[in-house]
């Protein structure tokens, strides 16, 4: 996430762009989400995920804004160092003339003017790919900058801890005999037995340590994801997905249902935004995605078919989770719930399946998230012209990247918890505070060199700077009322 402008890579047509847009919002959060919907009620849930669904969306058309403003503002750049290097080789003047010339002049000619006398390019277009952490480098001072990398690495140990300890649960519950169809349904505790003497929450750490010592060492190196391994999750993921859906539904069909949620339960609220906020999560990888897109022309609607897409499929997938079964129930891992009762899904291949496909999908990512934030680390304490001791360099920086989840994992095992904490404070911040800011400051920063009368063709529907400052304000009163929240809570137990 933090590097140089990196090769846009092979061009791909709008409806491609969707399809991966869409896999990339839907993952691990869906799967926390019903047991967050029954803890809310019903009604509460529509209402709030309906209208987070749309504060995300606000921002990614922020993003959107920010990377063509981005584009113009390297562009301006170039220009501005290509005419410092033409004052270079073809004027008698001396140096310092030279460079009063290249830098002040240039300050004063709108970009505009020498972009469109060529009628090549437009300076908005979006072809280079400009990350988060580059937009918070042109737009923000050294503070903000130093606050968005914090952010950053502070929602992807939540990431990694959510992966860290959904492998490890999934992996119990299939060798623990919760796939027995003894098991009737019924909710184990941590200290029931699973082999002899060793209860489940031994074993849980046991697959953990295992976890660890299998995928941690992709930390100390280099993880890319290829194209057939994303294609080969993405079809694990959505045949998963739909088998949940359609069992839930012909349960619910044939009068078995056991859901009784009430329409508002305000004490799941706190939890369920910070589920919602993190299932909504796209806005840090909107760079690698939108640029290679072909056809940038209608980016507003492809990312608003995406959004009525994903709520759909979200509000489809919750609803049914929570009239088919029981609230009291409903396991942290949703996938859990059709694997450990025969009188849901019979199969055993099924119900193994089910129960694994976490295990799969989760850990294929996990070391592309811990070298993402491995790389942050390096970026936030870089040094201009200083490189690395061999030691800081290969060891302290993945100890300090895969050490904290690791540790939090051990801890608890909580994911309904885990995924709410990481959206409602890092998410909160990626999803609406930073595209804000790089939208409001980008605007800023080009409006002297572009002029006023510039349009930004990638320009957000949200134009007005009131948009901005609901955004932030929305942020900052979910903040406060999760943290009075949690404290609430706290002092009540």
């Amino acid at each position: 996430m933090a590097g140089g402008i990196t090769e846009t890579g092979e061009l791909y047509s709008p409806f491609v762009g969707l399809v991966y847009m869409f896999n990339l919002i839907v993952g691990t959060g869906a799967l926390t989400m019903p047991r967050a919907f029954a803890a809310a009620g019903w009604a509460v849930s529509l209402a709030l995920i309906t209208f987070l669904g749309f504060m995300s969306y606000m921002t990614t058309t922020f993003m959107i804004e920010a990377m063509a403003a981005a584009n113009a503002q390297l562009r301006w750049k170039r220009r501005e160092q290509e005419e410092v290097d033409a004052s270079d080789s073809s004027s008698d003047y001396s140096d310092d003339d030279v460079t009063c010339r290249g830098r002040s002049e240039p300050e004063t000619k709108p970009i505009l003017s020498v972009q469109r006398s060529g009628g090549h390019q437009d300076p908005f277009d979006i072809v280079e790919r400009m990350e988060m952490g580059q937009m918070a480098s042109m737009f923000f001072n050294k503070v903000g900058v130093n606050m968005f990398y914090i952010c950053i690495i502070v929602y992807l140990y939540g990431d990694l801890a959510i992966y860290a300890a959904a492998v490890p649960i999934s992996l119990m519950e299939v060798t623990c005999g919760n796939h027995s169809c003894s098991a009737g349904g019924l909710k184990y505790n941590d200290t029931d037995p699973c082999w002899g003497p060793v209860t489940r929450k031994d074993a849980y750490r046991v697959f953990l340590s295992i976890f660890t010592l299998l995928l941690g060492p992709f930390t100390f190196f280099n993880a890319q994801k290829t194209k057939y391994l994303q294609m080969l999750t993405s079809l694990m993921r959505w045949i998963a997905f739909a088998m949940m859906i359609v069992l839930a539904i012909i349960r619910i069909n044939k009068g078995a249902g056991e859901g009784r949620p009430p329409a508002a339960a305000l004490g799941g609220v706190p939890n369920l935004f910070g589920v919602c906020v993190y299932s909504f999560m796209c806005q840090h990888s909107l760079p690698s995605l939108v640029t290679p897109i072909a056809d940038k022309r209608r980016l507003g609607v492809l990312a608003l078919a995406n959004y009525a897409l994903i709520l759909a499929f979200y509000l489809l997938l919750s609803f049914t989770a929570i009239f088919c079964f029981d609230g009291e129930r409903l396991h942290d891992m949703y996938t859990l719930n059709f694997t450990d009762n025969c009188a849901v899904l019979g199969v055993d291949f099924l119900r193994y399946f089910l129960g694994l496909f976490p295990v799969f999908t989760i850990s294929t990512n996990f070391p592309i998230i811990a070298v993402t934030l491995r790389n942050n680390w390096k970026t936030l304490f870089h040094r201009d012209g200083g490189a690395y001791p061999w030691v800081v360099d290969r060891v302290a920086f993945p100890l300090i990247t895969l050490a904290p989840p690791i540790a939090v994992a051990f801890c608890t095992h909580n994911l309904e918890s885990l995924v709410g904490i990481t959206g409602a404070y890092a998410g909160t911040g990626i999803q609406y505070v930073i595209p804000s800011c790089l939208v409001y400051f980008g605007r800023r920063r080009l409006e002297p060199v572009l002029g006023r009368d510039a349009i930004n063709k990638h320009r957000s529907p949200f134009r007005h700077a009131f948009w901005v400052w609901f955004v932030l304000l929305w942020a900052a009163s979910c903040l406060m009322f999760v943290t009075a929240n949690i404290i609430l809570t706290e002092t009540h137990k």
